[in-house]
């Protein structure tokens, strides 16, 4: 097992503990949330990970509560697509920036077989829905006050926003524990997208 396999396996389990004290709010370079004395911190200080095909970890059953209502969001559900998962709050001041540049990108790849699906963590519902809808956000979201649904994605998710790009076998490829810019989502989404889909 690779040296990269273990630190990433050793994280996933300290995700669902880290989910659940989670109250920080990345505004730079630094991926570190503080919250009921216990801490998270991105593995060697890294605020981007970005996994080769080889090195790529299977993600659990992501799945929850659609925040607009109707029916349950589930990753399952975009199988063969690329999947953008974007952890976000309505009370943390780079999600209202990256929103516009996330619903932009997703726009522009949305035809090349690439979902995007945001997570709402520990946030108060209308206000959150009062989010997406004034910004015009067409892509769902999942209501995950608890944690539960990050503790599935099992990645290392400390600090809001993160943004996951799951690759079409939906396997991580790449991590942002800190706001994304509009271009270097672009590049990221159109690489992975680009890659040879299972089966062919």
């Amino acid at each position: 097992m690779s040296s990269l396999r273990r630190r990433l396996g050793a994280l996933v389990g300290a995700v669902a503990v880290a989910a659940t004290a989670l109250t920080g709010c990345a505004t730079g370079d630094d991926a570190v949330a503080t919250g009921n004395g216990n801490q998270f911190v991105s593995p060697d200080g890294k605020t981007y990970l970005e996994y080769g095909p080889g090195d790529r970890k299977d993600i659990g059953d992501v799945r929850g509560e659609n925040l607009l209502g109707g029916e349950d969001v589930s990753l399952g559900d975009y199988r063969g697509k690329v999947v953008v998962v974007n952890i976000w709050a309505s009370w943390c001041p780079p999600c209202r920036k990256e929103f516009r540049e996330l619903e932009k990108v997703y726009q522009e790849t949305k035809d090349s077989g690439v979902q995007f699906v945001g997570i709402d963590f520990r946030d108060s519902r209308s206000t959150a829905q009062d989010f997406v809808r004034d910004r015009g956000v067409s892509y769902p979201s999942i209501y995950d006050y608890g944690g539960a649904s990050l503790a599935a994605l099992g990645t290392p998710v400390g600090v809001v926003p993160t943004t996951v790009v799951l690759d079409r076998e939906h396997r991580v490829a790449r991590v942002y524990l800190r706001a994304i810019t509009e271009d270097e989502l672009r590049d990221a989404v159109v690489a992975v997208a680009a890659e040879e889909a299972p089966g062919r």
